[in-house]
C-alpha cells in the first residue's frame, strides 16, 4: 500500500472518530441494559460455575447442566445479535451436552 492508499483510509477512520464524539478511540458495540445484556451475563456465570464444577470432577452433572444453560443462554444472545458464528458454536455445543446428558442416563 502507498502512500495515496492509506491516506483516504486516514481520513475516514479520522471522520469516524469525531462522529463519535469522544476522546476514546474505541466504543463498545455491544448494547448494554437490553435482554441480550442480562442474557450474555447471566449465561456467562452459568459457564463459570460448570468450567469451577469441571475443576473439581466430583460433580459431571453440575457442569453438564449449567455448561447447557449457559451454552443456550449465548446461543439466544448469538440469536439475539444475529451473530452467526455465536449461534452456531452455540447451537453445536448444546447438542454435545444434549449427546453427554443423554449418555449419561440412557447410555446412548
Amino acid at each position: 500500500m502507498n502512500k495515496e492508499t492509506i491516506e483516504p483510509i486516514k481520513q475516514k477512520l479520522d471522520e469516524k472518530i469525531k462522529a463519535l464524539n469522544s476522546s476514546r478511540v474505541y466504543k463498545k458495540v455491544t448494547p448494554k441494559g437490553d435482554l441480550s445484556w442480562y442474557v450474555k451475563w447471566v449465561a456467562s456465570a452459568f459457564i463459570l460455575v460448570a468450567v469451577a464444577a469441571r475443576s473439581v470432577g466430583t460433580i459431571p452433572l453440575i457442569d453438564l447442566y449449567f455448561s447447557l444453560v449457559g451454552t443456550l443462554g449465548w446461543f439466544w444472545v448469538g440469536m439475539l445479535w444475529h451473530d452467526r458464528a455465536l449461534t452456531m458454536l452455540n447451537g453445536a455445543l448444546a447438542t454435545i451436552l444434549l449427546i453427554g446428558l443423554f449418555n449419561f442416563y440412557f447410555g446412548i
